[in-house]
């Protein structure tokens, strides 16, 4: 028994015939191709907008309370909490050029470092941030290629320490020096301590190099500093 197909492909020729569902199915992977392209383009933005909503929403639920305990509620404008929130931490950055300040929140982080569980959380957040702080990138502001085990195959990471005269012995010595390697789409990764002989420098400044190993080396296009 003839099938359909076999009958409209000796009706129109079998050069010119196609099955319909091949046609289909070309149609649905050219529309998950443009839908896809699509959603790469638009969820970097949708996340910021989304993380921004996200710190106004926190700030006017938290201090918004706080300005209407304050002020009254009659008197309250919304849009306050986040007001009072970025004067906050505008306040807290003035703050901390004053070395008084600066001792009573180097306080307050030795207490939080001797927390269990909140001393890790704690410090592997503030040693995140720590990377795209202009302030401290002079302490580790060197990328690097790494070669663990075989040259062919290397690893970029980022220089965080050349002296370890103050830690234990057996961790490092003036050959030594400590990289970080993020790993991709996720906070976290590995130190090393590797020799020097090991990494070849990279032209490439930190806040850059996060972003081009948090991305899988898809972004930047052009994070060289010489171009």
């Amino acid at each position: 028994m003839l099938s359909w197909q076999s009958i409209m492909a000796c009706l129109v020729g079998a050069n010119d015939y196609s099955p319909v569902p091949q046609n289909g199915e070309r149609i649905v992977k050219k529309l998950g191709t443009l839908f896809l392209q699509g959603l790469l383009a638009v969820l970097p933005i949708a996340l910021t907008f989304y993380l921004v909503y996200w710190l106004a929403s926190s700030a006017e639920a938290i201090l918004g309370r706080a300005m209407k305990f304050v002020i009254g509620e009659t008197n309250y404008v919304p849009g306050l909490g986040v007001l009072a929130g970025f004067l906050i931490t505008l306040g807290i950055g003035l703050l901390l050029r004053i070395w008084l300040f600066r001792k009573a929140f180097s306080l307050g982080e030795t207490v939080l470092q001797r927390i269990p569980g909140i001393k890790s959380l704690y410090g592997s957040i503030r040693d995140m941030v720590g990377f795209f702080d202009a302030s401290k990138q002079k302490e580790f502001d060197k990328t690097v290629m790494v070669a663990l085990v075989d040259e062919d195959v290397r690893l970029m990471g980022l220089v965080t320490r050349e002296d370890f005269r103050d830690l234990p012995e057996g961790i490092g010595d003036e050959q030594t020096v400590a990289v970080y390697l993020p790993m991709s789409y996720q906070l976290g990764g590995f130190t090393v301590m590797v020799p020097r002989t090991k990494i070849k420098p990279v032209d490439m400044k930190v806040d850059e190099a996060m972003q081009f190993l948090l991305t899988a080396a898809v972004s930047p296009k052009n994070g060289g500093r010489g171009e």
